[in-house]
């Protein structure tokens, strides 16, 4: 018994030490995955009690953005944001106990892979970042979480890494993996993608957006439009 305890330590370290970024985040899960970011709004959450409505909206900066942007849906709606800008879908698994399970609430929201396919933690492994996303609606499930996932926002290139050629290609594909998943396990699925992409380039139609990722009020509005039904048939 203390041998398998050991067995299943050691992997466990081994686990995180391989988590994809440079050293010093290796060595720092803590801040690699930043709990730190909504640890006080967290604690509030949990000491004022979960709004009603408890939806958690999992993300990157498009979700970070959103609750900037356009914070009245939020407010209006009992929703929580748990977007951080520049996270992976590595980083959101980490985080997913803190900043959705122990929130308790009814739904989550997934949206993920922007950053992914842009290798902001190194480079972009299709398998892995679907498995992410399918441990992170495990997870939910295990803990009673009604799930809503999403597809990746359209973007023909990422500013910050112009040297990704493929990316529309890389997106199209994921979210056609993600599409087919949760059909076969009956998991509502919301298309923002068809509704916001510019067919003959791949890119973000430029009336939603400002530098071809990240939507702007306009874009949201169209964003709010489907997950918000799709939401409300989720909490009757």
């Amino acid at each position: 018994m203390i041998k398998m305890k050991q067995f299943l330590l050691v992997s466990a370290c081994c686990l995180v030490l391989y988590l994809p970024g440079n050293v010093n985040a290796q060595n720092n899960a803590h801040e690699w995955a930043n709990f730190k970011r909504y640890a006080q709004a967290n604690n509030s959450l949990k000491e004022e009690g979960i709004p009603s409505k408890g939806v958690v909206f999992m993300g990157n900066s498009i979700t970070e953005g959103w609750v900037r942007l356009h914070p009245e849906f939020f407010k209006d709606n009992g929703y929580i944001g748990r977007g951080i800008s520049g996270q992976t879908s590595y980083q959101f698994l980490l985080r997913f106990r803190e900043d959705v399970i122990n929130l308790l609430p009814k739904v989550v929201v997934i949206n993920a892979a922007t950053n992914d396919i842009a290798e902001n933690t190194g480079p972009y492994n299709e398998d892995y970042t679907f498995g992410n996303i399918i441990s992170m609606v495990e997870l939910a499930k295990a803990n009673e979480i009604k799930v809503i996932l999403t597809t990746t926002l359209p973007a023909a290139v990422f500013g910050w890494r112009p040297e990704i050629k493929d990316a529309p290609q890389k997106i199209e594909a994921l979210n056609k993996r993600l599409k087919a998943y949760a059909k076969a396990h009956r998991i509502p699925f919301v298309d923002y993608y068809s509704q916001m992409v510019k067919e003959d380039s791949k890119a973000l139609i430029p009336e939603y957006t400002k530098d071809g990722v990240h939507p702007t009020v306009e874009g949201y509005k169209v964003m709010e439009s489907l997950i918000k039904p799709v939401i409300d048939k989720a909490l009757h």
